[in-house]
């Protein structure tokens, strides 16, 4: 017997427009085979490719000429390191050292290599199997203003999230990535790779 939730969770995703707020146990969200070119679906591989540091497979995802831009934090700028998908297969390899924008605190700027990136603003946490998912829901909340829609007109994103990870924080640890996507044509394309946490 099909689930109604879940047709509707379908219904909603194979819509070209922005999809309302869903908020829905990881576990229901890459069930159903009929969820296969849907932007859950997309961003399923997106996430998983980005656990194993394989650009070259996200890049099959990146819009051809937006590229992804990359932002360390909630709010996203046009500052922000962006890079076209010819150009993510070699960020792993590369000791290019680039400003991805500036510490939360300090204003320091972020003057790291994409390795180092990766490992401090990208995959932080086991988000390829994380505590929550939702679709257009902002999961985590702190004092950086989350502005994707506003950056990102008529787009979607999907966020992977961490409540927290030690008690003693009493989740202020929690953490979260945000892959932002935007439709063309039926295609669910990566523009922003969004990573979030706490924030003074």
């Amino acid at each position: 017997m099909e689930d109604p939730q879940k047709e509707g969770l379908i219904d909603s995703i194979g819509s070209t427009e922005t999809l309302p707020p869903i908020v829905v146990p990881t576990e229901t969200l890459i069930a159903s085979p009929n969820l296969s070119v849907s932007l859950i679906e997309t961003a399923y591989e997106v996430v998983t490719a980005l656990a194993e540091k394989d650009m070259g497979k996200v890049a099959q995802f990146v819009h051809p000429e937006q590229g992804v831009r990359f932002s360390p934090y909630a709010y996203v700028q046009e500052t922000h390191q962006v890079f076209l998908p010819e150009e993510l297969a070699a960020l792993p390899q590369a000791e290019t050292v680039y400003t991805w924008g500036n510490y939360d605190g300090s204003g320091f700027p972020i003057e790291l290599t994409f390795n180092e990136y990766y490992e401090e603003f990208i995959y932080t946490s086991d988000f390829a199997n994380p505590e929550q998912t939702a679709v257009n829901e902002t999961l985590g909340q702190g004092n950086s203003l989350n502005n994707i829609h506003e950056f990102y007109p008529d787009s979607s994103f999907v966020e992977y999230y961490f409540s927290g990870f030690e008690e003693q924080y009493e989740g202020l640890d929690w953490e979260s990535l945000r892959l932002v996507f935007v439709q063309e044509d039926d295609i669910w394309y990566l523009v922003g790779i969004v990573h979030d946490e706490w924030t003074i």
